[in-house]
């Protein structure tokens, strides 16, 4: 079936006290148009600066999601963007008169009651939606999380929580049906932190808005009634604070028994928004964070940004081939005769890619070498392992117009047997280091699944003097 975008029909605000400043701010929901995204504007700056809510604008994760571009910045976007996704929203302009939302009560409710007091409204371009196909993994041993994406014709996530405190215990949580489930089950979710972060904050001099209203605190050291009187003062509390049965300051009551995973769902759902369109997948999480959820998050926006730029060149889709020589010819300049790669059959971004070259005795360099003892020349194999190498930086080249790559430099270059007519050569090209317009790569070439040739490899991108024709 297929759906449409969405954005909100029209203009509302929400207003608060941001957590880290404690400065009361004013957000604003505004409708916007087709493909737009999700995008934040800073409207107490001059010139009201935009950062698209997109994973490269991440600049930090401590304690919360930050997104910038240059000195322009946004904090714990996390909450709001949870909102947007819950609500399955595509289009949207955020405005913001600070450097931080407002916190309201630590969850994505006070937004998702606005958003749907302003109205959702369809629009006529259908949704983008990344459809995994394959399985994404990322884990940190050291921190013990492991988040994995895989495929699914809908979009659920499953998320588990373990503390090792007493207050909390081990936690799970499910949520299957965005639509069903959001507003009613995980929106009103409210963060939740240990007593010892929290001092560790306010000593740091930030959480300046945030008060035992917007947030769960589990405490997680001994405390005694003198403590408690200290800790009043030190927060600068002005309500007598006191530890319940349950490990909680104050007379806290969960929203729902596993409160604090139903927030850490929200929160990862949020910071997913991050990868620019919604997700058909189903995510299990283990112990996630934000810097976790984040590394995920560009994982599959890498994966997307794969896809996307895929899909622009090649028009059919085939069984094992990822770019055939048709697409590979509305990427690169090169042509007969200087064309040497028929097929790309695997390709990462910015990582790895595996191209084809079926090598025939009707190949014009096999006539002058050599003459009755045909072998294919080895700077010709080095050259077909850049020109993968070129597709490679296929993500680098479509960002500018006309883009080029020209090699630079080549290094460690080794030909261990002859390549000869009939034989199939397999290009394996890793990407060793990106710096700006330079790219090193490292390139292995095989037939049989023997080595024949490798070299490492530096390219430099430029503008072309005219795009490539067929």
């Amino acid at each position: 079936m297929l759906v449409n975008q969405c954005t909100i029909e029209s203009p509302v605000s929400y207003s608060g006290t941001g957590l880290h400043t404690g400065a009361t701010t004013t957000l604003t929901f505004k409708p916007a148009p087709e493909n737009y995204g999700i995008r934040f504007v800073r409207t107490d700056l001059g010139g009201n600066p935009e950062i698209p809510a997109l994973v490269e604008y991440v600049v930090d994760v401590s304690r919360g999601t930050t997104l910038g571009h240059g000195d322009i910045k946004v904090y714990t976007v996390e909450h709001v963007l949870a909102a947007v996704a819950g609500l399955q929203i595509d289009n949207l302009m955020i405005e913001v008169d600070g450097i931080e939302p407002p916190l309201g009560d630590g969850s994505a409710m006070p937004f998702v009651e606005a958003l749907r007091k302003a109205g959702i409204v369809r629009q006529a371009a259908p949704k983008d939606y990344l459809v995994i196909d394959r399985t994404i993994q990322y884990s940190n041993h050291e921190k013990e999380v492991d988040i994995v994406a895989l495929p699914l014709d809908d979009f659920r996530m499953t998320v588990m929580v373990d503390y090792k405190n007493p207050a909390l215990g081990s936690q799970h949580t499910g949520l299957f049906d965005l639509e069903q489930e959001f507003v009613d089950e995980f929106a009103p979710a409210r963060t939740f932190c240990f007593l010892t972060e929290i001092e560790a904050l306010h000593d740091a001099g930030l959480i300046k808005g945030g008060s035992l209203d917007s947030a769960v605190v589990i405490v997680d050291r001994d405390l005694d009634a003198a403590e408690l009187k200290k800790l009043q003062k030190k927060l600068e509390l002005d309500e007598t604070i006191h530890l319940n049965d349950h490990g909680f300051l104050n007379d806290i009551t969960l929203r729902y028994r596993n409160e604090p995973a139903r927030h850490k769902a929200l929160d990862l759902l949020g910071d997913l928004t991050l990868v620019g369109v919604p997700l058909k997948a189903q995510i299990l999480a283990a112990r996630p964070g934000h810097a976790s959820n984040v590394e995920f998050a560009k994982m599959i926006r890498k994966l997307y940004l794969e896809k996307r730029l895929v899909k622009k060149y090649q028009v059919e889709k085939k069984e094992g081939v990822v770019l055939d020589i048709n697409a590979i010819m509305g990427i690169l300049p090169h042509r007969y005769p200087f064309l040497l790669v028929d097929r790309i059959i695997s390709l990462e971004l910015d990582k790895k890619i595996v191209g084809l070259k079926n090598v025939t005795m009707n190949e014009p360099f096999f006539q002058g070498h050599f003459p009755g003892r045909p072998v294919m020349p080895g700077v010709l194999i080095i050259e077909a392992m850049a020109q993968c190498g070129g597709i490679l930086m296929l993500n680098a080249l479509d960002k500018g117009a006309n883009n080029i790559a020209y090699f630079s430099s080549i290094d460690h270059a080794k030909f261990r047997r002859p390549v000869l007519p009939g034989d199939q050569l397999i290009f394996e090209i890793e990407q060793i280091h990106k710096r700006r317009t330079l790219i090193h790569f490292r390139g292995k070439a095989f037939v049989d699944g023997q080595l024949v040739a490798e070299a490492e490899m530096m390219a430099a991108l430029a503008s072309s003097p005219a795009p490539p024709t067929s």
